[in-house]
């Protein structure tokens, strides 16, 4: 797990296009790293108008800024709380505005990336933090496969040789998509939300042993691949062993009718993980269709396994309503008083 280091020759090439940057000064900087590296328990903001108080690794700069400084000739230093130079790595001015010479000055001074936006301020700003999350993202690589079945996106894991590639072309050929084989690559985008994202190299492709690199777009169509999905499940294959194979399948699924809590870390975030048994004659994607549909049953609030457990106690609470109810009217009718007979008999 770490997180991606971008310089700010690498920032420029991943934001250009989508913010319309052209570089004016500064060019020098381009291997200076943009961190978000914390400092004495504190983490340097990223992101953020340039001012006198607010330390920013990336200071914007709107029509305002521009007005203010293009009226000095020299940056004077001493009037910002935080040391400039050192904590600043690239400015970036708005709406096409012509940066002031000052600044340009400072730039090539002090080897800090000087660019200009053809966007808006708010629409810079919005815009690149969103880019800059994902850029400067934690990020890790989990071996396994990434799938989306029936629209919530799955990970496949287990061991070598267990059947993870055959599992996911058969998932395919029943109409569910991949998104990546082997090595995907899962980012943090936000709290409690983990992103999967297929590594370009290996986008379409997927390796079945016997059968080599499959292409996965041409065989079947575009629809059963994309590029990224979010990570709610995780799947993870066990296959059985041991001698005695029913003690053995038993061991792995565990209790019945026991609730499913196994929970797996990925990048801080804990995600739900069941463990399917694969042994000879299961029915592995229809297991795993069947764990997925559960699944989502289970984010929406519903628990198989506590209905039915509701519905067992509601069952004796009735049956022993019911025995209460007969015993209560037994007692009543062994009580009552019995008739006196009728006729003549006379009295002694």
């Amino acid at each position: 797990m770490a997180s991606r280091q971008l310089s700010v020759g690498q920032a420029f090439e991943s934001l250009n296009d989508e913010l319309s940057l052209r570089w004016v000064a500064g060019h020098s900087a381009s291997s200076r790293l943009i961190t978000r590296d914390k400092r004495d328990g504190k983490r340097p903001r990223l992101l953020g108008p340039l001012n006198f108080n607010s330390p920013n690794r990336i200071q914007l700069l709107g029509a305002s800024e521009v007005s203010l400084y293009g009226r000095e000739t020299n940056i004077d230093e001493s009037r910002f709380e935080y040391p400039l130079t050192s904590t600043c790595d690239l400015m970036v001015v708005s709406d096409d505005h012509n940066p002031p010479q000052c600044l340009v000055d400072l730039a090539e001074r002090e080897h800090i990336g000087l660019m200009v936006s053809e966007l808006p301020y708010s629409s810079l700003h919005s815009r690149m933090r969103n880019m800059l999350t994902h850029l400067l993202a934690e990020r890790e690589i989990i071996h396994g496969v990434m799938m989306d079945v029936h629209g919530t996106g799955i990970l496949i894991t287990g061991d070598a040789s267990v059947g993870k590639s055959e599992l996911a072309l058969e998932l395919i050929s029943r109409g569910h998509i991949l998104v990546a084989d082997d090595a995907p690559e899962f980012t943090r985008i936000a709290p409690g939300t983990i992103e999967c994202q297929c590594p370009p190299l290996l986008q379409d492709f997927l390796e079945v042993r016997g059968l080599g690199i499959l292409n996965i777009a041409l065989m079947y169509g575009d629809a059963h691949t994309r590029e990224r999905k979010i990570l709610r499940f995780i799947v993870h294959l066990q296959r059985v062993s041991g001698d005695d194979f029913s003690k053995d399948l038993a061991s792995i699924a565990g209790d019945r009718i026991s609730e499913p809590s196994t929970t797996r870390e990925v990048l801080g975030v804990n995600v739900s993980e069941r463990t399917i048994p694969v042994a000879p004659g299961r029915n592995i994607a229809v297991l795993v269709e069947a764990a997925v549909r559960d699944q989502i049953l289970r984010a929406g609030g519903y628990s198989a396994s506590q209905d039915l457990v509701e519905k067992q106690e509601l069952a004796l609470a009735r049956s022993a309503a019911r025995s209460v109810s007969r015993r209560l009217d037994d007692s009543l009718s062994n009580n009552k008083p019995a008739k006196p007979k009728s006729g003549t008999e006379k009295k002694p």
